[in-house]
């Protein structure tokens, strides 16, 4: 009988590949960016990798190498950014519909909600080069902060968390109806800024190229 190879049952020992010490060092900076591209606030992306870190350290027995070491990470991150906007939810009144700022309130009298036709190109990061790029999401940053922040807290959870509308309503105590104005201006707030600080910054023949 051949011997059995250790390196391919490894995968499935319950904490096999898990290295807590190295946590840090290997995907910290990883954990940091995508916490702070989701909630723009240093302070709070700060708690919310030691909270991501101090979960795993005591799940890490479940850990069972279907995936990979960080994007185990990441998907406990995710739950943690998902509840940090939920504790929002319940602190905050989300009936009640901010006024935009001066920058973009007159976006938004157009009827309809948002029309993918009119985005710019590739709006939304598709592609890795782009996606991965920090001068991108600092814009990103830049452009949400001008928004009302329970606006960029709606098109977070909606946008890039991947949410549903149930559940985003039930995360923030708001109506379908509020979700969907809010989602409107936040896209519409977005594309206007992303168009002027990034699109055609990047488009070839752009100035500066």
């Amino acid at each position: 009988m051949e011997p059995e190879d250790p390196g391919a049952s490894a995968a499935h020992v319950p904490g096999a590949g898990c290295n807590p010490e190295q946590w840090l060092d290997e995907h910290g900076d990883c954990l940091y960016g995508y916490a702070l591209a989701r909630v723009r606030r240093q302070d709070v992306a700060e708690d919310l990798v030691q909270e991501t870190l101090i979960a795993a350290f005591r799940s890490r027995e479940r850990f069972q190498g279907r995936s990979t070491e960080r994007s185990w990470l990441v998907g406990i991150l995710k739950n943690k950014i998902v509840d940090h906007y939920r504790t929002l939810g319940r602190e905050q009144n989300f009936t009640d519909l901010e006024s935009l700022s001066d920058e973009f309130s007159g976006k938004f009298v157009e009827a309809g909600f948002w029309n993918h036709d009119l985005a710019p190109h590739d709006w939304k990061p598709a592609s890795d080069e782009v996606a991965h790029r920090e001068e991108f999401w600092q814009t990103m940053r830049d452009c949400l902060s001008k928004l009302p922040s329970r606006v960029a807290d709606v098109f977070m959870l909606r946008e890039m968390e991947d949410l549903e509308t149930d559940e985003i309503c039930k995360t923030l105590s708001i109506s379908p109806n509020n979700l969907w104005v809010m989602l409107h201006r936040a896209r519409m707030g977005l594309r206007e800024c992303l168009e002027i600080n990034w699109f055609d910054k990047v488009q070839p023949g752009s100035k500066g190229h």
